[in-house]
């Protein structure tokens, strides 16, 4: 179910003129060479957008697990343990392999800094950052206690979108015409000319997935073992377009 909101853009409204002709003496005192120029029709040139707000469909949630071990080969070997943990979980919350995607893996050299002293080893630390996509919005909570459960110690961000965004899109896209058609008659109107045919039309904006935020915007931390409470809210879709009309004399 979507609902619909119906903005004007504003608008840059222009009337152009050219000049029917123009005469050039030609050396020596010759008779006069006249070139004729294009004569354009008067323009006017006006913008307009459509937006629909709708529910979204699917999430990404980004996360990872970190380990740090005396050695490299030890905290990559922890990282790469807990990480098969968290892939299991994943499975049994119903997850599809294929929604499951690496985004990044680091192993850094962790030290300790004193005063007046050399840097110190610590140790290193491993990294593992993996992004999922949850197409039923309902599970999401559970997908994320479910991964916690298993090993993640670091949620990047939770961010909600559209598997199919084309049907948001071309609502939008009438709206947009819709309303560059009124707006395009109430000038011709104050005006007091007729408004010809559309000569040119672009079109901007457009669906755009939402970048994913840290969860403490997007979900409530339950406590007391109650699952994660995420509220997706709306997106909206925005279609720009600009066209340019023919007007009468």
């Amino acid at each position: 179910m979507t609902s619909r909101s119906l903005a004007l853009g504003v608008a840059l409204a222009a009337l152009t003129f050219a000049p029917a002709a123009l005469a050039q003496s030609q050396p020596g005192g010759g008779a006069p060479i006249v070139v004729q120029a294009v004569v354009d029709r008067p323009a006017l040139t006006l913008a307009a957008y459509g937006e629909v707000k709708v529910a979204p469909d699917m999430a990404t949630i980004n996360f990872g697990v970190v380990t740090e071990a005396p050695t490299a080969q030890e905290a990559m070997a922890q990282n790469a343990a807990r990480m098969a943990e968290v892939t299991a979980a994943l499975r049994r919350a119903g997850i599809d392999p294929r929604l499951v995607q690496t985004s990044g893996l680091n192993l850094s050299a962790q030290y300790d800094y004193v005063e007046n002293n050399p840097p110190r080893l610590r140790g290193y630390q491993a990294s593992n950052r993996v992004t999922v996509r949850v197409e039923d919005l309902d599970r999401t909570g559970q997908v994320v206690d479910a991964v916690v459960a298993a090993g993640v110690n670091q949620i990047d961000g939770i961010g909600f979108g559209l598997k199919d965004p084309s049907a948001a899109e071309n609502e939008a896209r009438m709206l947009a015409v819709r309303a560059l058609q009124e707006k395009a008659a109430l000038y011709s109107q104050a005006l007091g000319v007729p408004l010809g045919g559309i000569r040119n039309l672009t079109e901007g904006g457009g669906y755009a997935p939402q970048p994913p935020r840290p969860m403490y915007a997007r979900a409530e931390m339950a406590a007391d073992g109650m699952a994660t409470s995420v509220a997706p809210g709306e997106l909206t879709v925005r279609i720009d377009v600009t066209g340019v009309y023919d007007l009468g004399r």
